[in-house]
């Protein structure tokens, strides 16, 4: 089954052609990073307007990249939510104008499980039940995934996500958006233990994550610092805080891993690239011997080939959807 898949729920604009859940074909992509980072993040509008530019040449680029014409194609998919509502309508839009054109299903795809689904195209033998530790700039939750299509989310932040944290931190170092990657970079070498920060624990539930206080605690010091005219070390910043936002991301997945017993523990969306969360991950599963499942890097941030992923997994569930289906700007990853 070849399904073409479409992703515009934040900056990158992204078209894919998916066999049988599996098998990539093809996954196009354009970037707006260049653009945004001129703004140090993703204005909105702008991120629409990119979209709507880029989403039909994207389209043509999956389909001749996969080798096959409009007749190949047997369902298409798309994120509906949760993302930036103008730029989700984008994709959800077209995705509609082409399923019902093309006479073919229409499958949503919450863009959460998208993300989960990039571990089965890394990874072809993994199967559910597992745990999942799904960290992004938007989200940062941990869900139990039962089936392809049967998830609950047990613990999640109460506030900031992890990667819009590591975003806003690097934009207070001045190291450049998106603040992942350049993070990472500027870490490594550093004295993790230089600056004592926050890690986060909401009382009475032991699965929940706050990033607000910790991020804060970071742009204090880097304020003070400067007011005072006091050199930071930003390897030791930067090493310290990724290792904080790790103390609070592993123990609580390790957690849920002992919860449910299923032996599996995967990572999912864009801050499942960072080298300390991976290395810390390893350790502990090597520890409690759960097997770990790391998505390749280049399927950890947004792309099509994850919701071609999923959206087979959705329709073979029977979830599809006709030209009402809107998008959504939040929405629960057990409602799909």
């Amino acid at each position: 089954m070849n399904i073409l898949a479409f992703e515009s729920t934040c900056d990158e604009t992204a078209a894919a052609v998916v066999r049988d859940g599996r098998e990539v074909l093809s996954d196009a992509i354009a970037s707006q990073v260049d653009m945004h980072t001129l703004y140090g993040g993703v204005v909105p509008e702008i991120a629409s307007r990119k979209h709507v530019e880029a989403i039909v040449g994207l389209a043509d680029r999956a389909l001749a990249d996969a080798g096959l014409a409009k007749r190949d194609i047997d369902a298409v998919a798309v994120s509906y939510a949760p993302g930036l509502i103008g730029a989700v309508l984008v994709g959800v839009n077209f995705a509609k104008a082409v399923a019902l054109s093309w006479g073919v299903p229409l499958v949503p795809v919450h863009h959460i499980r998208g993300h989960i689904a990039a571990n089965y195209i890394t990874h072809p033998d993994l199967e559910p039940p597992f745990v999942c530790l799904c960290v992004s700039g938007g989200n940062t939750l941990i869900a139990d995934v039962r089936t392809y299509t049967d998830m609950e989310v047990m613990g999640a932040t109460r506030d900031d996500a992890a990667g819009e944290s590591f975003d806003k931190v690097a934009r207070v170092l001045g190291i450049g958006y998106p603040g992942g990657g350049p993070m990472d970079r500027l870490a490594q070498g550093g004295d993790d233990r230089k600056y004592d920060l926050p890690r986060s624990h909401v009382d009475g539930h032991p699965l929940d994550m706050s990033f607000s206080g910790l991020k804060t605690a970071v742009l204090n010091l880097a304020h003070n610092a400067r007011q005072k005219g006091e050199e930071l070390d930003y390897p030791g910043l930067a090493a310290s805080f990724a290792a904080a936002v790790s103390d609070t991301l592993v123990p609580r997945i390790m957690e849920a891993a002992r919860q449910k017993g299923y032996g599996k523990v995967v990572i999912a969306g864009g801050v499942a690239a960072n080298s300390r969360i991976r290395a810390d991950l390893q350790r502990a599963c090597e520890h409690s011997g759960d097997k770990l499942f790391l998505p390749a890097l280049k399927l950890c941030g947004d792309n099509g080939a994850m919701v071609g992923s999923q959206g087979y997994y959705e329709f073979l569930a029977g979830h599809t959807a006709d030209s009402a289906l809107n998008a959504y700007a939040t929405r629960d990853l057990g409602m799909g």
